[in-house]
């Protein structure tokens, strides 16, 4: 039998006009950005290098690195200063906040704490009145013990903030969406009027409530922007850590300075908690939120007042969108009715009774009771903080379970 003549078509040699035209696109290539969830996945460049090419970085658990002289020490000598797990992550981070640098440290809270070490005796802070409750707790301590004058006004009108404005400025403190009212801050007029009116002064952002897969501050126009990573960065509450994104390199060579001579920075295994945490977050914010928008929807629908920016219905949802990428997946709602409330938390069984949010269990909670409780009951009722208040963190479950265990609470508390 003959056999037929070959129809596969081969492509040209290339000549050497075709090589350097593959070789410029590969360049270009390499430079590129892709979208915010393969950003969390591909990992590329992180300035560690690994002789083995470990898909997963290694954990370099050691306190010390051994160094080949007296005179020329290598790029590592002691974990306090620096760790090739720490440096992995926080090159990661980076591109992902959009900063210049980045910083994991111990906890969400020594996070803002090494930020607060910038501002001196004599000079202010502005921060919302509407905050999480550890961090009116550490500016209260700061305001008491370093005569630092410390503000709380209402920053979701941008021009509060003007009356304030002066040469003793020195940081100005964000938070949107805000915890636990949900409200919206805009983040780029209040940083426009800042730098306009206060050059000194630093715009920082608590982003924890949005990742940076929402939500890039940096972008925003802010000086500094935080994390707890114990909360959507890591994902599962199994990790304590917080991050630092820092747009210029000059301040966060200040900032490593303190991390460096106080111990604070991220130990390696937490690191690789926190690295691992971070491929995940796109899936499980996306699934997190499409579920409490739900979520959201069901509770309106029942009279309840709702506060979660994926609703319409909100007064600042042109304006969150307009920053944001998508709604996250922690909302609040008020009851009128505390014993009601409580009734409604403690019927639930999905919904787990705990403070913090970001895990990949939903959580319930009543902020004045327990995250904000260390703020003094006329203090919140001078904010207008409800005490009925329940807020409620959207977990990966099946969201019509959610629902269920939701309206069989209601039901049980007579709502």
């Amino acid at each position: 039998m003959t056999s037929k003549p070959s129809t596969i078509q081969h492509p040209p040699s290339p000549s050497i006009t075709n090589v350097s035209s593959d070789l410029s696109l590969l360049s270009l290539d390499l430079k590129r950005k892709y979208r915010p969830a393969t950003e969390c996945v591909f990992v590329e460049c992180s300035g560690v290098h690994d002789p083995y090419n470990s898909s997963s970085i290694p954990i370099y658990q050691t306190a010390t690195f051994k160094q080949h002289n007296v005179s020329d020490m290598g790029e590592y000598d002691y974990s306090r200063s620096g760790n090739p797990t720490r440096t992995h992550v926080e090159s990661h981070l980076a591109k992902l906040m959009k900063a210049d640098r980045a910083l994991a440290i111990s906890s969400g809270m020594t996070a803002l704490d090494i930020i607060l070490r910038l501002v001196q005796s004599g000079q202010e802070i502005i921060a919302g009145d509407d905050i999480y409750g550890g961090t009116n707790r550490l500016l209260t301590f700061i305001k008491s013990q370093n005569q630092i004058q410390v503000h709380h006004i209402d920053l979701t009108i941008s021009n509060n903030i003007m009356p304030l404005l002066n040469d003793k400025t020195k940081l100005v403190l964000l938070e949107t969406p805000t915890n636990p009212l949900i409200k919206i801050v805009d983040i780029p007029t209040i940083c426009q009027l800042v730098h306009k009116h206060a050059p000194n002064a630093l715009v920082v952002v608590d982003n924890t409530m949005m990742s940076p897969y929402l939500q890039n501050p940096l972008e925003l126009g802010c000086d500094l922007v935080y994390h707890s990573g114990t909360k959507y960065l890591s994902g599962h509450h199994d990790l304590m850590c917080g991050v630092v994104g820092i747009k210029s390199h000059e301040l966060a060579e200040k900032l490593y300075f303190v991390v460096n001579s106080t111990g604070v920075g991220l130990a390696p295994f937490e690191c690789f908690l926190l690295m691992r945490g971070i491929k995940t977050l796109s899936v499980r914010m996306e699934k997190q939120q499409v579920s409490a928008l739900k979520i959201a929807n069901f509770l309106e629908s029942r009279g309840l007042k709702v506060h979660y920016p994926g609703l319409k219905s909100h007064p600042q949802y042109e304006l969150h969108h307009s920053m944001a990428r998508g709604s996250g997946a922690v909302l609040s709602f008020e009851t009128h009715d505390i014993l009601k409330s409580e009734r409604i938390v403690e019927n639930t069984r999905l919904w787990l009774i705990s403070v913090s949010f970001g895990c990949v269990n939903s959580l319930i909670s009543m902020p004045c009771r327990m995250s904000h409780a260390s703020i003094p009951a006329e203090v919140r009722k001078e904010r207008n903080l409800p005490e009925d208040l329940i807020r409620l963190c959207v977990g990966i479950e099946d969201v019509d379970d959610l629902l269920e265990d939701l309206e069989f609470a209601l039901k049980s508390a007579g709502c």
